[in-house]
């Protein structure tokens, strides 16, 4: 139930978030953000690359990928196109889009790479997920994961057993999340800290398969 009404609010979060930005200025500023995320990460842009974009909102890093093959997915899609002028799915002729959740990802094939971008803590069942994200990756193909982590551990508590955050039903810290890949047999690359909060700070983990 939390997982519903956290989908809920996320679709009328993207709706007035995106009500009075123009379409334009808004997908420009995305473009520079990526941009800025894997220079921030020490990344290359990829090219020639299969790559998954797991929970790929309306903006997501697909929309800096031409010249990838890129698969999206996200069970909003079909919203977004419906209520979002921002997004539409024929502006992206390299991206095969999926109406999927990440705990229905089942490719035939393997990535390069996988991003789950600030997703992986909005999902319904986060051990399936990060299964399914790391199997979709080919041997030493790259995973890059963002995400929300708790600075304290009362807060964290709080968190986890009432609905303070929400739009996010999963809440931990940057060692919790790292061991969940670690133990699905992911190297970590390195952690950074891509912006400062009072209870959360905000990090991409760039790890490998092994």
């Amino acid at each position: 139930m939390r997982w519903k009404i956290a989908q809920w609010f996320e679709q009328r979060w993207w709706k007035s978030y995106l009500a009075n930005k123009n379409t334009a200025d808004y997908l420009a500023w995305k473009q520079s953000y990526w941009t800025d995320f894997l220079a921030e990460l020490n990344i290359e842009k990829p090219r020639q690359q299969s790559i998954l974009d797991a929970g790929c909102g309306p903006a997501g890093i697909f929309i800096h990928l031409e010249g990838n093959q890129v698969t999206a997915t996200d069970p909003l899609i079909d919203t977004y196109e419906r209520q979002l002028d921002h997004f539409k799915k024929s502006n992206y002729p390299w991206v095969d889009f999926h109406t999927k959740l990440i705990e229905e990802i089942n490719f035939s094939e393997n990535f390069d790479l996988v991003c789950c971008l600030n997703v992986i803590n909005h999902v319904k069942d986060i051990d399936r997920s990060y299964d399914n994200l790391i199997t979709s990756l080919k041997p030493k193909g790259r995973l890059i994961l963002s995400i929300d982590s708790h600075n304290f551990r009362l807060p964290k508590l709080l968190f986890k057993l009432f609905p303070l955050d929400i739009l996010h039903p999963h809440q931990y810290t940057l060692k919790e999340y790292e061991s969940h890949l670690i133990k699905r047999g992911i190297k970590i690359q390195r952690s950074v800290k891509v912006k400062s909060g009072l209870l959360f700070d905000y990090y991409a983990i760039v790890g490998e398969k092994v």
